[in-house]
């Protein structure tokens, strides 16, 4: 055999090692990739009503685009760069589907969608992707590593199906991959993809401020407000197991080693001073709302969303039972413990219009959770009814006749007042009127002493 033709056979054996290794990684990822088709997807041109959305922004299809995504809202943002060098928002993408819970993706296997600063090259770009096509997020950054946090292959890509990805429908992704596509070919070396669990406005930190990731969140929010108050891609340091943003290591080096020490940095003095101004304002909103009364919550999913807009969708997603459940709601008391739906219901209507405790229920009062409320029936007349302390224990004896009622009684105010029925002289000795269980003498007048067992009053009480 001549020496070129054993060449050809050593390079096609090897390209079909190459090619079984990328189908078995794809295999192997969140998403179950695949690179062993070949595709004329990855080149359809940009629909032209994006081109003149370019136009209109002053920007076109070569200038660098950054990508901002919301778990909560599941939308999907692209940001193109004007000729002045800011950035304007080209378009906002309903997010088909998303898997998992608000909060940063910990290991391998737990479907979440990854929350943080991540960077995508030309490299991460997938134009034979089983689902349609897809590109790498980058998932595990040097902030995740440090953290120990395991898995990869988290994609953006078609086919409305996440295990961990954030997936879109099949049009959406071609359009989508198509404006990275000609970013990187008009110079873009990374993309910057900011992946958040929710827009940071006040009122989402006001509801979540005690959820165990709120730390975490503010941490994102800082490089968010950056990039909204300048509106130019956030400089993202990663180093002392946390993010830096606006700064730059003083000798010029890039730092993304997670677990190394921070250096020396420069920061942006205006940038900062502007940044601070904003999470002032901020947090005064958020005091504002807390004051007003908004509860902090818990949301739980039975595994992630998607955006209203893809609801008639359900049957083609993954999972579409998780999807049709919805989120649920928990609200939270000031120490994070859930309240039950009793107390939320009853602390508010005491919010709204406090009450007098003991009060009787209101004819047309809504039944409560575990409580029935009735309207107050009319006083019987005193002499029909047995002594309190029988009435309201539980007792074998029988009940007593009690004499009847003077012809000109009055109606009995609340609480009421109880009338002597048997002369002075013909009651019983004290003794004699206690029963087995100990029970003391009555008090004349005093109002009626509920059981301990009544639950139902208690829980009102929460």
């Amino acid at each position: 055999m001549s020496l070129p033709g054993f060449s050809r056979r050593i390079s096609a054996g090897l390209a079909g090692r190459i090619a079984l290794a990328g189908a078995l990684a794809g295999l192997l990822g969140a998403c179950q990739e695949s690179r062993t088709t070949t595709s004329a997807r990855a080149y359809a041109p940009i629909p032209s009503n994006v081109l003149a959305l370019m136009k209109e922004k002053d920007t076109d299809a070569h200038k660098p685009i950054l990508i901002r995504t919301f778990k909560k809202e599941a939308e999907f943002e692209i940001w193109k760069q004007r000729s002045d060098g800011r950035y304007a928002l080209l378009k906002t993408y309903p997010m088909c589907r998303w898997s998992g819970q608000l909060g940063p993706k910990i290991k391998e296997g737990d479907r979440q969608v990854p929350e943080g600063f991540y960077t995508i090259t030309p490299g991460q770009m997938n134009p034979n992707s089983a689902y349609y096509l897809s590109f790498n997020v980058g998932y595990p950054n040097a902030y995740d590593r440090a953290y120990g946090y395991t898995g990869g292959s988290i994609m953006v890509h078609g086919a409305c199906s996440s295990a961990g990805c954030f997936s879109m429908t099949d049009e959406q992704i071609a359009e989508i991959y198509a404006v990275a596509r000609e970013a990187f070919g008009g110079g873009q070396r990374a993309i910057q993809m900011q992946s958040l669990p929710f827009r940071m406005t006040a009122e989402n930190l006001a509801k979540h401020r005690l959820d165990p990731n709120i730390k975490f969140w503010k941490e994102l929010k800082e490089g968010s407000d950056q990039f909204e108050v300048s509106k130019q891609e956030t400089k993202v340091s990663i180093c002392s197991r946390r993010y830096v943003f606006g700064a730059t290591a003083s000798d010029g080096r890039a730092v993304k080693d997670g677990l190394a020490v921070c250096p020396p940095m420069d920061v942006d003095r205006q940038l900062a001073a502007e940044v601070a101004e904003k999470q002032k304002q901020d947090d005064a909103k958020v005091a504002d709302l807390v004051a007003s009364g908004v509860k902090p919550v818990r949301i739980i999913y039975a595994d992630g969303g998607q955006h209203p807009e893809f609801s008639y969708k359900v049957n083609e997603l993954s999972r579409p039972e998780a999807i049709e459940q919805g989120p649920r709601e928990i609200v939270l008391d000031d120490k994070g413990r859930p309240l039950t739906p009793v107390a939320v219901q009853v602390a508010a209507a005491r919010a709204s219009k406090p009450e007098p405790q003991g009060r009787a229920p209101k004819v047309n009062e809504p039944k409560l959770e575990g409580v029935t409320l009735v309207p107050a029936a009319a006083p019987a007349p005193v002499a029909a009814e047995q002594p309190f302390y029988k009435r309201l224990i539980w007792s074998s004896e029988p009940a007593s006749p009690v004499a009847a009622p003077e012809p000109e009684a009055k109606p009995i105010p609340l609480p009421p007042k109880r009338q002597a029925t048997v002369p002075a002289q013909g009651r019983p000795k004290p003794e004699a009127s206690l029963k087995p269980h100990g029970l003391p003498l009555a008090i004349t007048g005093a109002p009626p002493v509920l059981p301990q067992s009544f639950k139902a009053y208690a829980a009102l009480e929460r």
